[in-house]
């Protein structure tokens, strides 16, 4: 890329805005797959530096400057994925898609380094002679991990299949989570009468009438967005709209049509699998639990036990109670997921007088900012 190239690009320009935010107005799709390409680069260029040097690896030339290549990028792909995931567009998702397996192949392009492994090591062997505190510990010892669970560890060949591995696994989780959102946007519940807006607030309802307005439409328009969504289900009268709404919800990228995930889910957890068994792992529970806080699936499977034990009590006492609420104002049948909240509300607003509602008028959107 030419000089005049980044110049005229804004993420590798300086950001002379409050607080050093993105220039988000200024950057455009075609903007990412260029700026990232050079911050990788850029990254590489610093790791190569890394290895390159003849002073015997120590703290400050090995994991704190690892700890610090790679700025240009870190600043960067937030950006790209934060607005991907926010306000996205057929455009942004198509650079994310061209850039995901980009970044993951940097990634292991890093880990997979064996001369850049091996200074880590050395660091992490001769950590006692370094006088280290324990902020200074605990990093390394976190930089070491992240390279073994990168594959660092691995042979040729095993390292070769990880990468490959991984790519996959990026393509797939960022067309899982594509597809989710795009069964997000395609469902609209849409009201003209109304008789059908029973027990919905006037903000609600108002804010319902802007999204049908925008949209070119007449009426009332409800979505699966969790502002739309959610109080939808905990106000509307219609109990017949409300399993619509929940219906919808559910079985989002799972109704065999181009946005269906269970082929996705099928082949990632596949992958997971062999990626974990690759790494010496009996399966991907094991792996991932590994560096957080319940470390083994074990100790997750006896909280939940614990957790079960500890509320189930409680659990059917609410139950119990949200039942007879229920048959007190008219319901009969089994309680199904598409009533529980709006149950939950009612019983809430008699026994506490507290309505999420009635907050609203105290946090207009100005003040919240």
């Amino acid at each position: 890329m030419t000089d005049k190239a980044n110049n005229d690009n804004p993420l590798l320009r300086e950001w002379k805005t409050a607080y050093n935010i993105a220039p988000f107005s200024l950057i455009k799709p075609g903007h990412y797959r260029p700026a990232i390409e050079k911050a990788i680069e850029a990254a590489l260029g610093e790791i190569d530096f890394i290895v390159k040097q003849e002073a015997l690896p120590d703290f400050k030339n090995t994991i704190v400057a690892l700890e610090e290549a790679g700025e240009l990028l870190n600043r960067i792909t937030p950006v790209l994925f934060n607005l991907n995931s926010a306000d996205t567009s057929p455009e942004l998702q198509a650079v994310t898609q061209e850039v995901s397996p980009l970044l993951t192949s940097f990634a292991n392009d890093v880990t997979l380094n064996p001369g850049l492994f091996k200074r880590v090591k050395h660091v992490f062997d001769h950590k006692d002679e370094f006088n280290l505190s324990d902020e200074q510990r605990i990093l390394l010892d976190r930089k070491y991990k992240s390279f073994v669970r990168g594959g660092a560890a691995l042979n040729d060949g095993e390292k070769e299949r990880f990468r490959e591995i991984t790519i996959e696994m990026s393509t797939l989780s960022l067309t899982f989570e594509e597809n989710l959102l795009a069964e997000t946007n395609d469902f609209t519940l849409h009201l003209t009468d109304r008789k059908d807006l029973s027990g919905l607030s006037e903000g609600i309802c108002e804010a319902a009438a802007a999204t049908a307005a925008q949209k070119g439409y007449e009426g009332w328009l409800f979505t699966l967005h969790a502002p739309s969504y959610i109080p939808f289900m905990q106000y509307s009268d219609r109990r017949d709209l409300r399993e619509k709404m929940n219906m919808a919800y559910a079985t989002r990228s799972f109704r065999n049509n181009s946005h269906d995930n269970r082929q996705i889910v099928t082949r990632l957890a596949d992958l997971r699998l062999q990626l974990a068994r690759l790494l010496g792992y009996n399966d991907f529970a094991s792996y991932a639990l590994e560096e957080r806080m319940a470390t083994t699936p074990e100790k997750v499977t006896n909280f939940l036990r614990d957790l079960l034990t500890a509320s189930g009590k409680a659990g059917g006492r609410d139950l119990a109670e949200i039942k007879r609420f229920a048959a007190g104002a008219g319901h009969s049948g089994p309680i199904e997921r598409w009533d529980w909240a709006y149950y939950s509300e009612k019983l809430k607003m008699q026994k506490f007088s507290i309505d999420d509602e009635a907050l609203r008028p105290y946090m207009p959107l100005d003040k919240v900012r």
